[in-house]
């Protein structure tokens, strides 16, 4: 893996990472809009999900290669953090309302 970073650049990698991530933004967009069913696309629901796989794979190659990982202690931070803001929302939504 390192002869990809040898052969392109650092600098070079990181843009590629960068871009991968911006197609896998694009991808969980179009999902979105199959779901919601609001903006009607042509793509079909099992075609958008190939590819957003397929760019979240493009995402964790180039990471990979990059030799990122993901900090465990971080990740359950960053979980509880958005599950307790959900919490607040839905009591913030359930006060608006009573």
């Amino acid at each position: 893996m390192k002869d990809i970073v040898l052969k392109i650049g650092e600098a070079a990698t990181y843009e590629q990472l960068a871009e991968e991530a911006a197609e896998l933004a694009q991808a969980a967009l179009k999902v979105a809009r199959i779901i919601r069913g609001e903006n009607p696309t042509p793509v079909k629901p099992e075609d958008a999900m190939n590819h957003i796989i397929e760019e979240f794979t493009d995402v964790a190659v180039v990471a990979k290669v990059l030799h990122l990982k993901v900090d465990v202690g971080i990740a359950k931070m960053k979980y509880h953090r958005w599950n307790n803001r959900i919490d607040e929302s839905l009591d913030d939504f359930g006060i608006m309302y009573k």
